[in-house]
């Protein structure tokens, strides 16, 4: 009896010392970001052993997990009507609000879930019911556009995914067939999905075969950057649970199908290191140190490497284009942009992408909203 009694003290101690992690004292929940870092912590390390043994690709093995646990909450359908269908063939799922007879023209969000590039999707119960809840808040019709993910597909599949079933949506005969008025449109996305709004919303504003604008953009703690690892929100939050620095490092190598072996060189910057010239030609455009407010600069410092591993550029080429780097776009394609609304949150290492391209917008004279939170994380 003694010995159980101590073997469940040593395990309560293990599952504690597991679980229990040094947090900002700022951030609401603490125990349930806890938690869910423990749960993800466990799934993440089940998934490498899984990839070890080559018995799947990890993140392929991951989304597996993630449905297998979201269809123990089977997704709530309201008072809506929720059709999966393709656009210009990719797959998406369309919440409409019942129709009253003699009801003008619906507003519309086009929503791009996050995940990475590589997990979940617009099928989700966490898609599906933020879906339901926009349309029904908003009396708006939205398209939840279900990309193609890696491994499957890399950059720039997911955002072309993204333009297409956009663009077709945007066609004039489509809006007329789901009662969509065409000035009242916006795109939306949150993480990944954040980053891949911004994409189609530069991408589209330039398209002169697109008649119907998108008349909003709204990015909730968007990828916006894979240059500057450093930046002060790096820095301060690189151990942070959920998404820490490493993490997001490997999601922009698995996105741009790069290599494992380039990830430590990339945490530390050597990527655009000042032999690298090809980076060294957009480091104005991302320059935190004028574009942040001095409260969030602190007195972190910016990491340049001297001389670094150039060569990480030449074999991943995708780290240079905008596509997939919105926030590396020239002033005159800002300038094209709609009215943006912009997220972000203090505990998450994507803040200062966010703050950024809020300030590279303003300096654009696009029309920009900012909520920033302080208590708050990525997820």
């Amino acid at each position: 009896m003694k010995s159980a009694f101590v073997v469940l003290a040593a395990l309560a101690a293990l599952t504690a010392y597991y679980v229990y992690l040094p947090l900002p004292s700022t951030v609401s929940d603490p125990w349930q970001l806890m938690a869910l870092d423990a749960t993800f912590r466990t799934a993440q390390h089940l998934c490498n052993l899984i990839h070890y043994m080559r018995l799947s690709h990890h993140l392929r093995a991951l989304n597996y997990m993630i449905g297998a646990i979201d269809k123990l909450e089977p997704p709530s359908q309201g008072h809506l009507k929720i059709t999966d269908t393709l656009f210009d063939g990719v797959e998406v799922r369309v919440f409409e609000p019942a129709t009253e007879q003699g009801e003008a023209l619906r507003r519309s969000v086009v929503y791009i879930h996050g995940g990475g590039w590589a997990l979940t999707s617009a099928k989700s119960s966490l898609y599906n019911n933020l879906c339901r809840t926009v349309a029904e808040s908003l009396n708006a019709v939205v398209v939840s556009v279900d990309y193609r993910l890696v491994p499957d597909v890399h950059f720039p599949e997911q955002f072309h995914d993204a333009v297409r079933a956009t663009k077709y949506f945007l066609r004039s005969d489509v809006l007329a067939k789901y009662s969509v008025d065409p000035d009242r449109i916006a795109i939306s996305g949150d993480s990944a999905g954040g980053n891949l709004a911004a994409a189609v919303s530069q991408q589209l504003s330039q398209d002169e075969n697109v008649t119907n604008k998108l008349k909003l953009q709204a990015l909730i703690y968007p990828v916006l950057q894979p240059l500057d690892f450093n930046t002060p929100s790096y820095q301060q939050n690189m151990d942070m649970p959920v998404l820490s620095r490493f993490v997001m490092v490997k999601f922009w190598i698995d996105y741009l199908n790069g290599n494992y072996d380039f990830a430590y060189s990339m945490l530390i910057n050597n990527h655009t290191s000042l032999d690298a010239s090809q980076a060294t030609y957009f480091r104005e455009r991302m320059n935190w140190t004028s574009l942040l407010p001095l409260t969030l600069q602190k007195n972190y410092k910016p990491v340049i490497q001297t001389a670094g591993m150039p060569e990480i550029v030449q074999e991943m080429p995708a780290l240079l284009d905008v596509r997939a780097a919105p926030l590396l776009a020239k002033k005159a394609v800002l300038q094209l942009l709609p009215k943006t609304y912009i997220l972000a949150c203090e505990n998450d290492v994507l803040r200062d992408d966010a703050m950024m391209y809020a300030k590279r917008l303003e300096d654009a004279d696009v029309e920009v909203t900012l909520d920033y939170f302080e208590d708050c994380f990525h997820g």
